[in-house]
């Protein structure tokens, strides 16, 4: 098992592991074209973040997405775990681990200075998983967010 950055050749893998994920997750809206244009843009502006994978001899059974935001409060880049997947067949065999190992370590490297994440209420194996690395909840925070522009209209989400 290889944990690497990804590259564009994984495109492909990595959009069918995103639909993997959100049908795991219950997240509507799979569209695999729209899916690999975001994997692809990604990959082409590293300013924006990055993406790693889980290449078994070339097959893909995990990834993590990170993407980067400066922080005024935090003091420079940090960055957010967009999306986290592996493969069921892979799960509690320390891929998950070496993946957030790998990111973390490379993201530190580029000089960031945190990294947090979203995680559904309820999923407690994720969040014991999440502690064991280190993650803590933000105290006295919530995440509130809201759609903006054309996904506003199609989501119903009028004011």
């Amino acid at each position: 098992m290889r944990i690497r950055p990804a590259t564009v050749a994984d495109i492909a893998g990595i959009a069918s592991m995103v639909e993997r994920y959100w049908t795991f997750e219950e997240i509507a809206g799979f569209d695999l074209r729209a899916v690999e244009s975001t994997v692809a843009e990604l990959l082409s502006q590293p300013k924006h973040g990055a993406c790693w994978v889980a290449d078994n001899n070339g097959t893909l059974c995990g990834y993590l997405t990170a993407v980067y935001m400066l922080s005024i409060e935090h003091g420079g880049l940090m960055a957010e775990i967009d999306e986290f997947f592996i493969d069921a067949a892979q799960r509690s065999a320390g891929l998950g681990s070496l993946l957030i190992a790998a990111a973390e370590r490379d993201m530190a490297a580029l000089g960031l200075k945190r990294l947090q994440l979203q995680l559904k209420r309820g999923n407690e194996r994720g969040l014991a998983f999440y502690e064991r690395r280190g993650f803590k909840r933000r105290a006295d925070y919530e995440l509130l967010d809201k759609p903006l522009g054309a996904d506003r209209i199609k989501r119903g989400d009028r004011e």
